[in-house]
């Protein structure tokens, strides 16, 4: 499984709406939406007690798969987010 393959399983992994999670020991309110058919996602996270935030938006293409493109933020960071995150409940 590449790297891509990963990130888009445990993306697609998450529930719809709003959820909390724990991800490399801090806790998450996250918010995850489809759009546009599917065609795009959109997840955005901040830590709860803390200042850390996540943003990111997801498309599905046809030609090229899933695009991701981070919200003014490193795609490190987001990747990282997403692999780490665990759905509380």
């Amino acid at each position: 499984m590449t790297a891509t393959d990963a990130f888009t399983r445990a993306f697609f992994a998450l529930p719809l709406g709003t959820f909390t999670g724990r991800a490399d020991d801090r806790r998450y309110v996250v918010s995850r939406q489809a759009m546009a058919e599917n065609k795009s996602h959109k997840l955005v996270a901040y830590e709860l007690g803390g200042g850390d935030y996540i943003s990111l938006n997801l498309y599905q293409t046809r030609n090229s798969g899933a695009l991701l493109r981070p919200c003014e933020m490193p795609t490190q960071k987001v990747v990282a987010f997403v692999l780490a995150l665990t759905p509380e409940g």
